[in-house]
């Protein structure tokens, strides 16, 4: 099993810091938040990007996925969506990361309408993505939830260069089991995203396993070649505890997990899409 964080738990952090912060609490890799506020986004300068990809290369950490906000189902033309697209699967390839995290973002629009803007921007734009050996990935989110809603999206898209990202607040959140969303997501998967809440009302993160959500459930299902990866949501909740004195304790219990399901003998997943798309990596 693999672990990653994402920098949207570390605000205002350097990209130095945030990659020894990984190597030294045994992270392997990191999920950039792609935003202005960052030090890395897609106007970034070539430079900046060729600094951070050898800034994670000497720290042996690798860069999972570029969190993005680009909105695939949003009302509007496809020009301006496309064009972001393009411009994080650009900032991906130049960081060797094999992941680019989008939303839905329909909104109020009907959910056929919703889902056939989703599907018409994804088929334009995975193929572009394709080629520089990146996956978009459909994040549960927003206007689609769920696994379910997610998966409708991606069958009709059908191509290997667009999948999904688990984020398992939101199935929670939309009343989907974790066995459904497995279900639904495994054959489109790139990454589970994990976190912690106390309720449903108060979405405050906590440290992994002192909240509500079925992270045993959840991980009962992962691939010995998976990538779990922490959202913990600092810039949202300024307020929140800071990530790095809980970032070795989550690890531990993502691990210890993951280990009571060996001993009970749970069985091992074949990876998402099968043994030509492994989870959490490129098609």
């Amino acid at each position: 099993m693999r672990y990653a964080f994402s920098t949207l738990g570390l605000p205002g952090t350097s990209l130095a810091r945030g990659a020894a912060l990984a190597a030294e609490h045994g992270y392997d890799g990191l999920e950039l938040r792609a935003h202005p506020e960052e030090p890395l986004h897609p106007g970034s300068p070539s430079g900046d990007r060729a600094v951070a990809r050898r800034t994670f290369a000497a720290a042996g950490v690798t860069v999972l996925g570029v969190a993005g906000y680009a909105k695939v189902a949003a009302a509007g033309e496809d020009g301006p969506v496309l064009a972001e697209l393009r411009s994080l699967v650009r900032l991906a390839a130049d960081l060797e990361a094999p992941n680019v995290r989008v939303f839905p973002g329909g909104g109020s629009l009907p959910e056929a309408d919703a889902d056939t803007r989703a599907v018409r921007r994804l088929r334009a734009a995975a193929p572009y993505a394709e080629r520089h050996g990146v996956r978009i990935l459909l994040e549960t989110h927003d206007s689609h939830p769920t696994g379910a809603a997610a998966a409708r999206v991606l069958e009709r898209v059908g191509h290997p260069g667009a999948g999904a990202l688990w984020d398992v607040l939101h199935t929670w959140l939309g009343g989907e089991p974790p066995a459904e969303s497995w279900r639904s997501l495994a054959p489109h998967l790139g990454y589970v995203q994990v976190k912690d809440v106390a309720s449903a009302r108060d979405l405050t993160p906590l440290g992994l396993g002192e909240g509500v959500l079925p992270l045993a459930e959840v991980t009962a299902g992962m691939p010995s070649s998976g990538w779990l990866c922490w959202e913990y949501e600092k810039r949202w909740y300024p307020r929140a505890a800071d990530l790095p004195r809980r970032l070795a304790r989550g690890r531990e219990h993502l691990a210890r997990l993951l280990r009571e399901h060996r001993e009970q003998g749970a069985p091992d997943t074949e990876p998402a899409g099968g043994p030509q798309n492994p989870i959490g990596g490129p098609p």
